[in-house]
């Protein structure tokens, strides 16, 4: 449980560094959802051809992939949206809302009881999250679509934590990367007409193209396909209690990597406490209602 822990956390920091690849990308959101999808899709493709893999799955469990990915690029273009139409604080604020929206998702769709802990901790990843990034007021549309960002993230990690006990992460990876790209795809015209003056940004300049590439086989490829196997061991919430930690690491590798352009104030050291706080005491919690669990089972012996 520990080392799985450990492989989350450095799920997370890598996932961290794509808010550092968003300022070093110069292509609007939805364009770097579009190659982000689609070399990622490649990526995985000839990997799996290299292993040798049997990519070929049946049609019901392909239509799950495929709109699971849906849902994760319908996430991605929400939440760079949310960023763009309001503050990164806004959006920020509004995705913390992923590991409440779990806490209530993962009982139901597991037909389990909703634990109070899980909420109380949903709660409070909130209240961390808003003293880093002081909530600003005035932005009812960019914290709508970091909501429903969160809402659309809750919901795919409970799917792929009940995929991963039939199907291979690596299978689940490529099809849903597949599905994230053709849901990107159709949503370009829409983009086109109703979202964007300048139009569809095609062709990537400069070192657009390297740093994409980063993003999408470092930070989708392999931290994706990581944290979707570890959903075979740890739960949903679990893995999005833990994945709050992103915007910690993201504004420290920003602060190692930019200098003095990130400053950080006393309130992200507070904020980021009670984050660690809360990711940290979740274990411990389980590990005690396990204890629990195992002597009321032995007494019943």
């Amino acid at each position: 449980m520990v080392k799985d822990y450990l492989w989350l956390h450095l799920v997370v920091l890598i996932w961290g560094f794509t808010a550092i690849l968003g300022l070093l990308i110069s292509l609007p959101a939805v364009e770097i959802v579009f190659y982000r999808t689609l070399l990622a899709s490649i990526g995985l493709y000839f990997l799996l051809k290299i292993k040798r893999r049997n990519i070929k799955v049946k049609w019901n469990a392909l239509l799950k992939f495929l709109v699971t990915g849906g849902l994760i690029g319908a996430h991605w273009i929400l939440f760079f949206w949310a960023a763009q139409v309001s503050t990164a604080s806004v959006c920020l604020a509004g995705m913390a809302t992923c590991t409440l929206w779990t806490a209530i998702i993962e009982p139901l769709v597991n037909k389990q009881a909703i634990k109070w802990y899980e909420v109380l901790l949903g709660f409070v990843v909130i209240l961390g999250l808003i003293v880093i990034f002081k909530f600003e007021s005035g932005y009812a549309l960019g914290l709508f679509l970091a909501v429903l960002s969160a809402l659309l993230s809750a919901s795919f990690t409970v799917i792929n934590g009940r995929l991963t006990k039939y199907h291979s992460p690596f299978i689940i990876t490529l099809y849903e990367m597949i599905g994230a790209f053709i849901l990107t795809t159709a949503f370009i015209p829409f983009y086109i007409n109703w979202f964007t003056e300048d139009g569809f940004s095609w062709v990537p300049q400069g070192l657009d193209w390297f740093w994409l590439l980063v993003l999408s086989q470092v930070c989708t490829v392999i931290a994706f396909t990581l944290s979707v196997n570890l959903m075979k061991r740890l739960t949903a919430f679990a893995v999005n209690l833990t994945v709050n930690m992103e915007p910690v690491y993201g504004i420290l590798l920003a602060f190692i990597i930019f200098g003095e352009k990130e400053k950080m104030t006393p309130e992200f050291y507070l904020g980021t406490l009670i984050i660690m706080a809360s990711v940290c005491i979740y274990p411990l919690i389980r590990y005690v209602q396990k204890r629990k669990l195992g002597g009321m089972m032995r007494k019943i012996h």
